[in-house]
């Protein structure tokens, strides 16, 4: 497994190759688990046992704001690395340093408004105008033929997908299932803050879900119908907002007549976590 630590050790990486090599790129602010992991597979079942895959490293702090947890993101560089070449990569790219992937400082921004302002937006106003910009340099510099995301963010993964589609960029994007500890708890960085006791009483999130789904499948469609006692049901967690979703626009519907999405982001203790479920008629 190669290591590129630099934009200069990247560029001439990907000058090297030429265009006959498919590249296939998992973007992560690192402290890898499994759910990142399987992102690298499902990148290698895209571009062949010939083409490169490629991890990135980078805790980014264009998406964080003020009061954020960026001075306390949990960090395992050593660890990262090990994984990512028992997983299979072929190259980890981490930047030297912040100017490395900001050379002229903040202020040049991607921002796909149209998605960018509900769920998570309404807490986080600059949090996915950050993660576009990022991803932005990281495709203009690695050109991959496919970029895996996972589908934990769901309102990330569509803000991606938005961008990808409007500047007209190449390769494709690829949504990564949501994997789960035994006990149902979506897999998570942040995970790292939960106190034991935390931990037992987050499992309410995927709890919840399943009801949702449950009520689902009985063929209940209404929205306030199928979120009924979600603020009880997560108690002692703090909502931040549990909705159902347009799958494709984000907005807030009242009866589920298209794909939709039931979103959920709660505080546990120190960490705010997001889940979700799909809910297709």
């Amino acid at each position: 497994m190669k290591l590129l630590e630099g934009v200069e050790p990247l560029r001439r990486w990907r000058e090297g190759l030429g265009d006959d090599v498919r590249v296939g790129v998992v973007p992560t602010m690192g402290f890898l688990h499994e759910g990142h992991l399987s992102l690298l597979q499902i990148a290698r079942d895209h571009v062949g046992p010939s083409g490169q895959v490629m991890l990135t490293i980078f805790v980014n702090p264009t998406q964080f704001a003020a009061g954020e947890d960026l001075d306390r993101y949990p960090t395992d560089r050593d660890g990262d690395l090990e994984k990512a070449r028992a997983a299979g990569a072929d190259v980890v790219f981490i930047p030297a340093t912040i100017d490395d992937l900001y050379p002229r400082g903040e202020g040049a921004w991607v921002d796909i408004a149209a998605l960018s302002g509900g769920l998570c937006g309404r807490s986080r106003p600059t949090h996915f105008r950050g993660v576009a910009t990022v991803v932005m340099k990281l495709w203009g510099l690695i050109r991959p033929d496919v970029g895996v995301f996972g589908e934990k963010d769901a309102q990330q993964l569509a803000v991606i997908r938005r961008m990808h589609a409007e500047f007209f960029l190449g390769g494709e994007v690829v949504g990564g299932p949501i994997v789960r500890e035994s006990d149902g708890l979506a897999m998570s960085s942040r995970n790292a803050y939960l106190t034991p006791e935390d931990r037992e009483e987050a499992l309410r999130i995927p709890s919840f879900l399943r009801e949702v789904r449950a009520r689902f499948a009985s063929g209940e469609r209404a929205v306030e119908a199928l979120l009924a006692g979600g603020a009880e049901a997560i108690a002692p967690g703090r909502l931040d907002y549990l909705e159902i979703v347009d799958a494709q626009t984000l907005e807030p519907v009242t009866e589920v007549t298209a794909p939709c999405v039931c979103a959920i982001a709660a505080h546990f203790g120190a960490s705010r976590l997001l889940d979700n479920c799909s809910l297709a008629p």
